[in-house]
């Protein structure tokens, strides 16, 4: 059987709250979202806790760096409810979008490692013909990632024909080598958005730093999360 939830010292509101530099309202929001087991009320009906809740306001917070608000609130939510297996699910769906996250990026480093220097774009820029022979696909293809956004060719003014510069035809590249990663166009669609807001490939090594640095935090808030559930859930018995 599970201990008694309100045994041990009395806590106020007030004394949970005041060790993580929050509001007595959050706490109190946090037990009615279910992230705190129910408190326990005096004759006079004001809240108490005891060292459980704040072993799981511990938990909680712990978890949210590396999984989100929502889903450190499922989780808490599904352990205090008894469903343990729930909020190991939870974790594990977590854990699984990091991973995907962390070959997207590995995916893009590959594709821009690939990518050699363009031979089919000159001064004036390259057509859609030549273009599509250099990356040995259809002209259809090339119309249809126009059509998702992932290249912005202009128009020749007298012959109204696509006219592909030097970024159109890095980002047909790019492209060209994620979709042969398995990718879809929507997956794809906001790499190159960063691409041409890093204003090249150069620039976007620096994004790509950051964007190991904020995977390997994510990881290791992961980590941290998890030392804090394992003990509420030793806590709770």
């Amino acid at each position: 059987m599970g201990r008694n939830l309100q045994s041990g010292d009395r806590l106020r509101p007030v004394d949970l709250a005041r060790g993580h530099g929050l509001s007595t309202q959050a706490v109190r929001n946090y037990e009615e979202a279910g992230i705190l087991p129910a408190a326990g009320r005096t004759p006079h009906g004001y809240r108490t806790y005891t060292s459980l809740h704040a072993g799981a306001l511990r938990a909680f917070l712990a978890l949210v760096p590396g999984h989100g608000h929502r889903t450190a609130t499922s989780i808490m939510r599904a352990v205090n409810q008894g469903a343990v297996d729930g909020a190991f699910r939870l974790i594990d769906e977590s854990h699984a979008q990091l991973l995907d996250d962390r070959q997207t990026l590995q995916a893009v480093e590959n594709a821009l490692r690939d990518l050699e220097p363009s031979a089919v774009s000159g001064p004036g820029g390259t057509f859609i013909g030549p273009l599509a022979d250099q990356l040995g696909i259809r002209p259809a293809t090339l119309r249809k990632w126009e059509r998702a956004g992932l290249m912005r060719p202009h128009r020749d003014p007298q012959t109204g024909y696509r006219v592909y510069g030097e970024a159109d035809v890095r980002d047909a590249r790019l492209t060209h080598q994620l979709r042969r990663g398995g990718y879809l166009l929507e997956q794809i669609a906001p790499l190159i958005a960063q691409v041409r807001t890093a204003g090249g490939l150069e620039p976007l090594g620096a994004a790509l730093h950051d964007w190991h640095g904020r995977l390997s935090a994510r990881g290791r808030a992961m980590l941290t999360g998890a030392a804090e559930l394992e003990a509420y859930l030793r806590e709770r018995g």
